[in-house]
């Protein structure tokens, strides 16, 4: 893992505990939107959830509380899922 990774915070970690990301688990980079330059750890996940991206719940989006960011792998560029839209 490069040392740009090292540093970066993991979508989902415990605020008090480890936020970086894990040595021997998978990441994907989020690119725009809400959770812009998060990790998303999809260690375990079938080839068919990656390929559907993932609705995640955040704060940040447009339809706070309990709203959606919808991210998609970037066709091409798999360690990259780009924002497409918030949703309630």
């Amino acid at each position: 893992m490069d040392e740009e990774r090292a540093v970066r915070r993991v979508y989902g970690a415990d605020h008090d505990g480890e936020q970086g990301p894990v040595a021997g688990r998978s990441y994907v980079e989020l690119v725009g939107g809400p959770l812009d330059g998060l990790l998303l750890d999809i260690t375990g996940w079938s080839a068919q959830d990656i390929a559907a991206g993932a609705a995640l719940p955040t704060e940040l989006s447009r339809f706070t509380p309990g709203g959606r960011a919808l991210y998609d792998p970037r066709p091409g560029d798999e360690p990259v899922w780009d924002w497409s839209v918030d949703m309630p």
